[in-house]
Parts: structure tokens; C-alpha cells; sequence
């Protein structure tokens, strides 16, 4: 993946992280800096089927979910998926559909299968949902509900590359779109192989207690009305096993934890000025403060 994008290595770990913990990343950013080739680059990988949603609002739940059809040469009706069977799905400009159809998503990410007419259909594994959303445009957007949000493993940015990284990305793209020619690394078999592994990784109870001691911070933190949930601390658990995986590691370390905190839980708190729209620097600020008073187990 880093052939492709140049000078990413913390986001191409975020977006490995993600897939290994069976979750899902939020990528927040300005149009044109690489979201849709980062997506595109992690199916490429793994040799997954893409596929791709751009969010509008005339959007609807069934062009995502997919819908019953008339068969009439078998006289039943039959069901035809739609774009989110697939194993890395890029929602692009995620906050552009009404909740509506955001709540078709919603089922899709948490419970991996979509309902259709009363059925239930599930989703190809391994599932990856890779997001994103411009954080300075709002016009014609719905601001993604904490239910939502409480979805995403993670939420980071790609950000402008350097001089040297932008010349490399106006050369390789003289002859196409590098993505295309990139050669898959690992399988989808060997993906769920490795996701089952990250349920093994040995978590020390000295190290849960510290990740708990950090969840429970955000609780009583005076900037924050409400801290991160307990399924937020369970997917911050999950993420710390799948960064130790990436790491070639079967057991979790303090800097696991650290290296995941900001980007894991700034998104699930809602700050005490939220009708004045904190922005995101700030809350992840206090994140990394809160990282600094609680102390590491030795």
C-alpha cells in the first residue's frame, strides 16, 4: 500500500488495523488527497472485491442495501444486492445522505448483513467500510449521529504530503492509476485467519486496567458531557490486539495503547461545547492530555 501512497506509513497501519480488528476507519479530510486511493489500495491488497458509494442526498437505503426484483420468466421475485456486498466498501462523503440511508449503513457496519423485506442477508468477510468526509464543507450535509460514529474503530487524515511525496505522486500517475497495477500481498482467506488471530492476542490484566483507566478519564473529564461507552472501550481493546498483530507481536504493549487513543476515542466523546462546534484539534488535544496524567503500568 505505501507504494501507492507515499509518506502514509501511520495511515496505511490505521487502515491495517482496522481491517485485522474486523472494524472500520473514518478517514476525515479535503477532496483530493488520497481517501479514495487509500480504500482502493487495502482491496488491492488483499485481492477483495471493491466497491464504492457515493453518498448524495437523493441517496437511498435500497441503492445501497440492494432490493427485491420481478423475475417473470420464473414469476417470483428475487433479490439483487446492491454495492455494500462487497469486502472493502468506500461510503465517499459519508455525511451527504440523510440519516435514512445512513441508518442502512448503520446495520450493515455493526451487524455485518443487511435486511431486506424481512430477510436477512449476510455480508461477504472479511467487511471492511471505509469512510470519508470533508470536515470544512457543510452545506447540503448531515452531521453523522455519535451511534454512528461509535461504528468507526477509527477516525485520522491523510493531511498534504511533503514536496518530494507530491513529486513522486505527479510521476507515477503519468502512465495511469498506479492502484491498478498493485499487486495483492494476502488473501481474503488469510485476512479472517489473522482477524481469529487477534482474538488471541495476550492482553496483560495491569494493561486492561490502564486502557480502562484512560476510557474512565474521558468520563469524568470537565471538557467532555459524555465519555467514551463501553463499547467504545471494547473496540479500543480489539484495536490495541490488531495494532500487536501488525507489529508481529502475540501480546499487547503500553505503546499499542497510546498509539491508538487519540485516534480511537476523540470521535466517541461529545464535548461539553458541542452546540459550538469544538473542533477536532481541540478534543484530540484533550485526548493526548488525558493520556499524559494517567500513569503507565511498569
Amino acid at each position: 500500500m505505501e507504494q501507492v501512497l507515499f509518506g502514509k506509513p501511520d495511515v496505511v497501519e490505521m487502515l491495517v488495523v482496522a481491517m485485522l480488528a474486523g472494524e472500520h476507519i473514518l478517514l476525515e479530510d479535503v477532496p483530493g488527497v488520497g481517501k479514495t486511493l487509500a480504500a482502493k489500495a487495502l482491496a488491492q491488497s488483499i485481492d477483495a472485491k471493491f466497491s464504492r458509494l457515493q453518498f448524495t442526498p437523493d441517496l437511498l437505503p435500497s441503492d445501497i442495501t440492494g432490493s427485491m426484483i420481478y423475475r417473470s420468466d420464473r414469476r417470483e421475485f428475487e433479490f439483487s444486492p446492491g454495492p455494500i456486498f462487497a469486502n472493502v466498501v468506500l461510503a465517499d462523503e459519508i455525511n451527504r445522505a440523510p440519516p435514512r440511508t445512513q441508518s442502512a449503513l448503520l446495520e450493515a457496519m455493526s451487524e455485518g448483513s443487511v435486511s431486506v423485506d424481512g430477510v436477512t442477508h449476510p455480508l461477504p468477510k472479511p467487511f471492511v467500510v471505509v469512510a470519508t468526509q470533508n470536515p470544512y464543507e457543510f452545506e447540503g450535509t448531515y452531521a453523522l449521529p455519535e451511534s454512528q460514529l461509535d461504528r468507526f474503530l477509527l477516525r485520522t487524515s491523510l493531511g498534504y504530503p511533503d514536496r518530494e511525496r507530491e513529486r513522486q505522486v505527479l510521476l507515477t500517475h503519468r502512465s495511469g492509476e498506479p492502484v491498478d497495477r498493485l499487486d495483492s500481498v494476502a488473501t481474503t482467506e488469510s485476512v479472517l485467519a489473522a482477524q481469529a488471530a487477534v482474538r488471541e492476542v495476550a492482553f496483560e490484566p495491569s494493561l486492561v486496567d490502564y486502557l480502562l483507566d484512560i476510557v474512565d478519564a474521558t468520563r469524568g473529564h470537565k471538557g467532555f458531557e459524555f465519555g467514551v461507552s463501553t463499547r467504545g472501550g471494547l473496540s479500543f481493546y480489539r484495536g490495541c490486539q490488531a495494532r500487536a498483530i501488525s507489529q508481529s507481536r502475540n501480546f499487547v504493549t503500553p505503546d499499542d495503547i497510546k498509539a491508538l487513543a487519540v485516534a480511537t476515542l476523540s470521535h466517541r466523546v461529545v464535548h461539553d461545547s458541542v452546540f459550538q462546534g469544538p473542533t477536532r484539534q481541540l478534543v484530540e488535544k484533550q485526548i493526548a492530555e488525558i493520556l499524559d496524567t494517567v500513569p503507565v503500568p511498569t
